[in-house]
């Protein structure tokens, strides 16, 4: 019997019709999880770009597994210190104590009963409408929450950045400051006994990863810091994630060996940190936001954490007793926010063919379980079908040569949609992701941002380019100064590599990037001539105008990747797209939010009006109410659905989707 097959539909590359789709591509996504360790409950933050980009916080019961949220819609827990934010709440016992984004206050909310009877209180100074909050960690001891406070109150000068504590107390909600005059602070954290606190601080120019300063005190009778001193840590060393075992034992990551490894510090009067596992290998991740967590003890000497090894993630349990890693196979490839008890944890995790979702890992059995996976839950608003696997492109990773002797990394994904079929002798167009950061990594997880343009017939190279993180502080580290030629250099050579090797169309070379990418993607426009066509996304254009007008938290970042400014202004000049305009050839399209405080609208405003006024082929797409980084549904497929127009008018192809057009100038 002769089993009939279904005839592929011939259709150039770029045109195919894919049920990957704007809509798809808004995600809900799960943040920083919270195991509270009397009763079981898992905690996560959850941004629903269905509901306007709110984030929620919501809580899966230990008891009944019943999932819920709770904070209502009126509120949206996110904070903006550091402009990037996390750390954005914490459990107290039976409160939950947040950020709300509207006003950047604190609110204490009793989660004991009804979670929708319950109605938060500011405990934040009502009188100080201009500070800001992060980074909570609770004080049972003093009925309290220690964090980081960024103080905006004072004009015309950068924010003050200080470790506080805010009173839970009805009637006495106030702020006190435990330490202050560094440039910036966090990680607080408090011993088992709650007599010790670590905390890390670190000053300009440095950015956390750099290098950083580990700092413990003794608590006294009122709660204040007394005995002070650095344990850890300095200009040149980046000490991440302290954390106390269950004992009083401190441990940090270090990545003193040029590998972020786990120490411990027994006799903190000691600064001979004991080495608990060195590999090279990454276990934690640089410290774009707060309350990152790589790791946590299950018990004294079962320590569940993830690392990576050229690029990828990794689960295992550390005994650091015995100085052994046991590692764990799963069917994941990326993990974050690990929590523990002595029979399980709790964990954010993601393959290529599985979103992030909330899992449980058994500690007896090594035994996996989905707690909450938000593509299927009743708490959205919208339950996302499941993409066919015949419309998923599984990832390659290549290691391709690149200048000065180097190599460079990416993960690539070929076309795949076996409904379609390009014309015989034809090569798919590619498209090269530049993440941002730069000291950022691409993710080997599903991503319907990558797979929008796979399931379309569009390569897609995902780069991790020099100074990117995964590979070590010296890799990380290569950018220091050579920002907007190294990372250019690997975008081009991981494109030219694939195209040697017949994988994509030489002719048909995209590139496209957010924030540092973007910066990335307009100087591979303007000094080479090899991308066909880029996407800027709140890109930066003009180094100068970033030096001088930017957010406190990166407001020195420059210093390390080009130079001191004014010293080195002639780099900032150089090397900013903006002054090159007759270097770019290429047409452009670009998109930013216009409420952007990291990457101001003037810089995509600028960039645009010169490429239009210079004859090139561009496109300027303004989003009102977004920030750095687009969260509303309604923007993410908007800017999507756009770009690929865009391609498809550059490229000469028809769309086998029906998108608004989009004007295009000097086409």
């Amino acid at each position: 019997m002769q089993i009939s097959q279904t005839k592929k539909i011939i259709s150039p590359y770029g045109s195919w019709k894919s049920p990957i789709d704007g809509r798809l591509l808004a995600s809900t996504s799960c943040l920083e999880t919270i195991l509270h360790k009397s009763n079981n409950d898992v905690f996560w933050r959850e941004l629903r770009p269905k509901d306007q980009g709110r984030y929620f916080i919501v809580r899966r019961s230990g008891s009944d597994g019943k999932i819920s949220d709770i904070i209502s819609s009126s509120f949206n827990a996110r904070t903006t210190v550091h402009e990037y934010g996390g750390g954005a709440y914490t459990i107290l016992r039976d409160y939950l104590v947040f950020s709300n984004f509207i006003d950047q206050q604190v609110y204490l909310q009793n989660i004991s009963g009804n979670d929708q009877e319950a109605k938060p209180r500011q405990i934040s100074p009502k009188e100080d409408k201009k500070s800001r909050y992060a980074d909570y960690e609770p004080d049972p001891f003093r009925e309290r929450v220690i964090c980081i406070r960024e103080d905006h109150n004072q004009k015309d000068q950068q924010a003050q950045n200080s470790l506080a504590t805010i009173s839970i107390k009805e009637g006495g909600e106030h702020v006190d400051t435990l330490a202050h005059g560094n440039d910036f602070y966090s990680s607080p954290r408090l011993s088992p006994d709650g007599r010790k606190l670590v905390w890390l601080t670190w000053n300009h120019p440095n950015m956390p990863w750099d290098g950083t300063e580990l700092f413990l005190g003794e608590l006294d009778s009122d709660g204040k810091i007394t005995n002070e001193r650095r344990i850890a840590g300095g200009i040149d060393e980046a000490i991440s994630e302290p954390r106390w075992s269950p004992e009083g034992r401190l441990y940090f990551v270090s990545d003193r060996t040029g590998w972020s490894n786990i120490y411990c510090l027994d006799d903190d009067k000691s600064e001979e940190a004991q080495l608990v596992y060195g590999a090279s290998a990454e276990f934690s991740s640089p410290q774009w936001v707060f309350a990152i967590s790589s790791y946590a003890f299950a018990s004294e000497n079962n320590i569940v954490c993830t690392f990576s090894e050229k690029g990828f993630r990794h689960l295992g349990i550390l005994d650091p007793s015995k100085h052994e890693l046991k590692r764990i196979e799963s069917p994941y490839t990326e993990f974050a926010y690990m929590q523990a008890n002595k029979n399980f944890s709790v964990f954010i995790a993601a393959s290529p063919d599985k979103e992030p979702s909330i899992i449980c890992l058994d500690l007896k059995t090594l035994e996996f379980q989905v707690l909450y996976d938000p593509a299927a839950s009743a708490t959205t608003q919208e339950k996302k079908v499941a993409v066919e696997e015949k419309y998923l492109s599984m990832p390659e990773s290549i290691e391709f040569p690149t200048t000065y002797g180097k190599s460079a990394f990416g993960i690539y994904y070929p076309p795949k949609n076996e409904d379609y079929e390009a014309p015989s002798g034809t090569l798919p167009p590619l498209i090269v992701m530049s993440h941002g950061g730069p000291t950022s990594a691409a993710l080997v997880a599903l991503n319907y941002g990558i797979q929008f343009w796979t399931s379309r017939g569009f390569g897609v190279l995902d780069i991790n380019y020099r100074g990117s993180a995964r590979y070590g502080r010296e890799y990380m580290l290569s950018l220091r100064g050579n920002w907007g030629i190294l990372d250019v250099d690997d975008c081009v050579n991981g494109a030219k590599f694939l195209a040697k090797e017949g994988k994509v169309d030489p002719k048909k070379l995209i590139i496209r990037g957010g924030s540092a990418g973007g910066y990335t993607t307009l100087c591979a426009l303007a000094f080479r001539k090899v991308f066909n066509a880029g996407a800027s996304y709140y890109g930066v254009s003009d180094l100068e105008a970033l030096a001088k007008d930017t957010h406190k938290f990166e407001s020195r970042y420059l210093d390390r990747l080009i130079g001191p400014y004014a010293e080195k202004r002639d780099l900032y000049l150089e090397r900013s797209a903006i002054n090159a305009i007759d270097g770019f050839s290429a047409p452009v399209i670009l998109f930013q939010g216009l409420e952007d405080k990291v990457v101001l609208p003037a810089q995509s405003e600028m960039i645009f009006n010169a490429l239009k006024k210079k004859g090139i082929p561009t496109a300027y797409i303004q989003f009102e109410g977004e920030q750095h980084g687009f969260r509303k549904e309604s923007s993410i497929e908007r800017a999507h659905e756009a770009e690929l127009y865009f391609y498809s008018k550059i490229f000469g192809f028809e769309l086998g989707d029906q998108v608004e057009p989009v004007k295009i100038e000097n086409l």
